[in-house]
């Protein structure tokens, strides 16, 4: 573990604050983010959103530390996460589902959850949080010893969100978690994120089902062309005339 995560962990309270400022980043000449600005409060469910290619993947690239920015900064509980290796965020609280799941296809459902439980910190608590997590998933209960590349989208789903709760986090990362799943498992999913959300969680989703999402958080930004276009409460965005052509197909 490095020196700023120890420190890290010894000075950060239960609950902290991210915070990004002027975030800039790209993959080698291809600009991705200019300037973005973000806070997610302790507690708050807070949303991203925006068309394919706005930048919402590269952005939870960057709070994960899987893409380093070129310029800005970027904190959480005051402490500098880009001196953070991607491998040490757990131990910080964060956890990241990434897009498209990532499971291990090879690997039953509960092997996967034990790779989520893989910090020294979190092993202890294997037990405790797999039957959290199976309270949540009661499906993946029924499937514990199934390849999880044999599960259906959604399941696959509950799996990826369920193995980042291994961790303990304090704040999750979610990139896009109805990507390719039928309406009925959408709705599904939504209302297990509401779930553990309303258990003290803090979230951070991005997401191109603004309809839905905006039904589960309390503030959401949308990202154009990766800049910030708007921010506001996930009301008054559902209410503003512009998002509600743009993205809800209303008028």
């Amino acid at each position: 573990m490095s020196a700023a995560v120890a420190a890290a962990r010894s000075a950060a309270p239960a609950a902290a604050t991210l915070e990004l400022s002027g975030i800039r980043a790209g993959y080698g000449d291809f600009q991705a983010l200019f300037g973005v600005d973000l806070r997610v409060a302790p507690g708050e469910a807070v949303g991203v959103v925006g068309p394919n290619g706005a930048g919402k993947t590269t952005l939870l690239r960057v709070i994960s530390g899987l893409l380093r920015p070129t310029a800005g900064t970027l904190r959480y509980g005051g402490h500098d996460l880009t001196a953070v290796a991607p491998h040490e965020l757990p131990a910080l609280g964060i956890a990241h589902v990434p897009e498209n799941r990532r499971l291990f296809p090879h690997l039953t459902v509960e092997e996967n959850l034990r790779v989520g439980a893989y910090a020294r910190t979190a092993r202890a608590h294997f037990a405790e949080r797999r039957d959290r997590v199976f309270s949540l998933f009661p499906r993946l209960a029924e499937r514990r010893h199934q390849l999880a590349g044999t599960l259906s989208g959604g399941e696959q789903q509950m799996c990826a969100i369920g193995r980042a709760l291994m961790s303990g986090p304090r704040l999750l990362l979610l990139d896009e978690p109805s990507a390719g799943l039928a309406p009925i498992v959408v709705q599904q999913v939504f209302a297990l994120v509401r779930r553990i959300r309303e258990e003290g969680l803090t979230v951070l989703i991005v997401e191109q089902n603004v309809a839905q999402v905006l039904r589960v958080v309390d503030r959401a930004y949308v990202l154009e062309t990766g800049r910030i276009a708007a921010a506001g409460s996930s009301a008054a965005l559902a209410a503003d005339p512009a998002i509600r052509r743009s993205y809800l197909g209303m008028h």
